[in-house]
């Protein structure tokens, strides 16, 4: 054989082992093959809708000086001494979460003399109370107490203070 002959035997030979040895499966790379897709299935039903919130609504506010174990004011008012503690006791019903609850007391002249607000979570009938306290006395006058729900005003309430 000529020397060029024998190079093309050789490379020859050689590419014949490298495509052999490409075509060998590695039982270790087997488990890495992916395997065939799975049979055609009928596709899943939707996902049931999430029910609608129930929106929370005020159903009474009633005000005192304090309330009971239950939230609830034994000895409803509507006239307030100078120092007594004005609390708010807002009863609410409906579902829902994360709903603000808000009070706020408004003089006679528009004037806000106290504001604040709880979070709450309800499943049902809630009562929420609120109280407002003045160090230096609440000035005579009439007042409104003013409910709302998740910023919307849903109650309004009028009381005096002598």
């Amino acid at each position: 054989m000529t020397p060029n002959k024998l190079h093309y035997a050789v490379a020859a030979a050689l590419l014949a082992t490298l495509a052999l040895a490409g075509c060998k499966k590695n039982p270790s790379t087997m488990e890495n093959e992916t395997a065939p897709p799975p049979a055609m299935t009928e596709p899943a039903p939707p996902a049931e809708p999430m029910p609608a919130e129930t929106a929370v609504s005020v159903t009474s506010v009633t005000l005192g000086t304090n309330a009971g174990a239950d939230k609830t004011i034994a000895t409803p008012m509507t006239s307030f001494a100078a120092k007594d503690p004005i609390v708010v006791s807002i009863a609410t019903n409906g579902a829902a979460s994360n709903v603000d609850i808000g009070a706020k007391l408004v003089y006679q002249d528009g004037q806000t003399a106290g504001e604040q607000s709880q979070t709450i979570n309800t499943t049902g009938m809630e009562t929420t109370n609120i109280t407002f306290t003045n160090a230096n006395g609440w000035p005579a006058g009439s007042y409104t107490a003013e409910v709302s729900v998740n910023g919307t005003q849903a109650q309004s309430t009028p009381f005096t203070v002598n």
